[in-house]
């Protein structure tokens, strides 16, 4: 490894609109932002559902028994609710990128629950997309190679012409 480099690298940040799971627990919440209200991960427009979530941000939507049933907690019949009780703040954050000095979270991070779970991030809630000007950007020699069938060059062609159309 690099001297540099971290566990972290590669890695997306986790956003609000991201889901957590518990180890012990059977449903997914997502993730309540209550430590700040400043930095959105790619969204310009400040969107609640792109806050980012920080070592700070331990509550989850839907409030309550967030995990569902708790397989440590047995019943007749099956378990009991969760009793979510987070065990401090949340460990193994990237602590290169802070958001109103708190390390943000990414998908490795993890929180311990009181009762013995552990929750970790399920899916961190960002979306990737192409936009044209990566299909611009982007070597036509090299598409070649992953998909002879298709001439990337004239595929690139049309999205420049569609660029230039006026509306």
């Amino acid at each position: 490894m690099k001297k540099d480099s971290s566990a972290h690298d590669g890695l997306y940040f986790v956003i609000q609109k991201g889901k957590a799971q518990c180890s012990q627990g059977n449903l997914f919440p997502q993730f309540h932002v209550t430590s700040h209200q400043k930095h959105y991960w790619n969204n310009e427009k400040g969107e609640a559902d792109y806050l980012a979530v920080t070592e700070d941000d331990v509550l989850f939507n839907p409030p309550g028994p967030s995990f569902g049933q708790c397989k440590l907690k047995p019943a007749s019949g099956g378990y009991l609710p969760c009793m979510f009780a987070p065990v401090g703040k949340w460990k193994n954050t990237y602590e290169k990128v802070k958001v109103m000095n708190k390390s943000c979270l990414t998908e490795i991070s993890e929180l311990k629950c009181t009762t013995g779970g552990v929750i970790t991030v399920k899916e961190h809630g960002q979306t990737a997309e192409i936009t044209r000007q990566h299909i611009i950007n982007t070597d036509p020699k090299a598409q070649y190679h992953i998909n002879p069938l298709l001439n990337y060059k004239e595929f690139q062609e049309e999205q420049e012409d569609d660029l230039n159309i006026c509306y």
